[in-house]
């Protein structure tokens, strides 16, 4: 992810073009879309560090698109962007996950402030710990994938890539289920039941497991009433000594 890269959705052009402009003098690379349906794709498209999302938007509305964004993307930092500014409003799409909401009218000072806020928060998300180390594998956290000693190689969708690597981070405790929703899915764990979790850790259970056989490894444990942490043959590896 290019923290530095931020997309903008935005219908109105007179605010598109200041709060573009406001950015790219600030240094950030803008990429611009005044629809739903194409903001959605310069979103999943681009290695982007950030969205900001109005939520009046023609054809397919800002929820529509931070619902989706959150299936395909789910740690991606979105803060809303819109006159609509009332509890409901801002509760539905910040439990839908959006980091942050800006009312307009808003101030560049303010805006600015925002962004900084939920960058620095990202880039103390999942994804801070390159690759880790498991039995004669190497997990690639950057690539998504698991690299075997004998050149065998497996993929890790980005949701399994950002949980595996929160549980790395944080080795030496238990990350409970409700850490997880909210730093991996980007939700908000109040009154949410869900499966999901325990299905993505059953997937990644597999994935881990060692083709050529010999002793089961043990990658994640499961803390009973708690949720997940790192197991003891799951270590983390340098950034200088990860790649193969």
């Amino acid at each position: 992810m290019t923290a530095s890269r931020i997309v903008i959705i935005e219908d109105e052009p007179a605010i598109r073009r200041g709060v573009s402009d406001l950015l790219r003098a600030s240094g950030y690379e803008v990429r611009e879309a005044a629809d739903g349906e194409r903001g959605l794709e310069e979103a999943v498209g681009l290695d982007v560090g950030l969205v900001l999302l109005d939520l009046l938007l023609p054809g397919r509305n800002g929820l529509d698109v931070l619902a989706e964004l959150r299936k395909v993307r789910p740690t991606l930092p979105v803060i809303i962007l819109t006159a609509r500014g009332t509890e409901d409003d801002r509760v539905r799409g910040l439990r839908m996950g959006a980091d942050d909401y800006v009312v307009k009218p808003f101030s560049a000072r303010e805006l600015l402030a925002r962004v900084e806020a939920v960058l620095r928060r990202s880039a103390s998300q999942p994804g801070s710990v390159p690759a880790a180390k498991l039995g004669r594998a190497v997990i690639d956290f950057e690539r998504r994938e698991v690299r075997w000693s004998d050149g065998e190689r497996g993929e890790l969708s980005e949701t399994e890539a950002a949980l595996l690597s929160l549980l790395v981070a944080n080795r030496k405790r238990a990350v409970s289920r409700s850490e997880m929703l909210s730093r991996v899915w980007g939700l908000s764990p109040q009154g949410i039941e869900t499966r999901t979790i325990d299905m993505h850790v059953a997937r990644l259970r597999t994935k881990l497991r060692d083709p050529a056989g010999g002793r089961p490894l043990e990658a994640i444990l499961t803390v009973r009433a708690t949720g997940y942490m790192a197991g003891p043959d799951l270590m983390p590896v340098e950034r200088k000594a990860h790649r193969v």
